[in-house]
């Protein structure tokens, strides 16, 4: 069997993480304050947001449990992780992130796209785009509007799905990478701030995507983890669906 200098790095990327993972997530993962999401036969589970979520799928048939419908990301990881791990319960699981979408554009779509799905758990990674896209003179949402905006969408959800488990994610950047530099600090501040607001306002699990990306600054510089500093490599997938399922069902990936 012939091995590439590519798969070897990638199988480095990927192995280094996993023995970074344990110290990072300890360090930053909220202890004891939420119990971890029990699944049932057939539990439905859905990842929304953006292109970190998106990472690429089809979206042709938006097949549940299909590798191709997932992308290459850290829904992907999390998904085959929990279809391994929970395999007697045959959870039902999706992914609907789309590239470039804000928080207004996920109520667009939310009938087809989250409501008529029926998730008992709905993963919600959000934010990035709101600020980058104002940045770049393509929006002139603000904070304001996100917050608004994402307060409307998960009180029309709860509405229709009263029984719905909520995780919210925080949006992240990371400066010094090819795209994000140290001015999107403060800016994001606000954004993360509104999301872990909403979270709290409507009991979900918080997921600090951005607390747990600075602790990984300490085992290997940002581009090893996001070279773009929003996108995450391989590694930095792995470690967000690391993430993922220790804080919503209390399992290692």
């Amino acid at each position: 069997m012939k091995f590439s200098r590519r798969s070897f790095l990638q199988q480095t990327a990927i192995t280094t993480t996993a023995l970074a993972v344990p110290g990072i997530l300890s360090a930053s993962l909220p202890s004891g304050k939420k119990k971890a999401v029990g699944l049932t036969k057939g539990s439905t589970i859905l990842f929304q947001g953006d292109s970190i979520t998106d990472a690429g799928r089809e979206k042709t048939r938006q097949l549940p449990n299909s590798g191709g419908s997932f992308g290459g990301g850290y829904a992907f990881l999390a998904a085959s992780a929990i279809l391994q791990k929970f395999a007697d319960r045959e959870p039902v699981i999706y992914n609907r992130g789309i590239s470039g979408n804000k928080v207004y554009q996920l109520a667009e779509r939310w009938q087809a796209d989250c409501l008529e799905l029926k998730p008992d758990i709905l993963s919600i990674l959000i934010g990035v785009n709101d600020y980058w896209h104002m940045r770049g003179g393509n929006y002139d949402g603000t904070v304001a509007d996100y917050e608004r905006d994402y307060r409307k969408l998960l009180q029309d959800t709860k509405m229709a799905l009263p029984n719905l488990h909520l995780v919210i994610c925080q949006p992240f950047a990371l400066p010094g990478t090819s795209a994000v530099d140290n001015t999107w600090t403060e800016p994001m501040l606000g954004y993360q701030a509104a999301a872990e607001k909403i979270c709290m306002e409507f009991d979900g699990i918080w997921i600090p995507y951005q607390k747990i990306f600075d602790e990984a600054l300490k085992y290997a510089p940002a581009t090893w983890w996001a070279p773009d500093g929003v996108h995450p490599s391989m590694a930095g997938s792995y470690l967000m669906a690391s993430a993922w399922m220790k804080a919503v069902l209390g399992e290692d990936i």
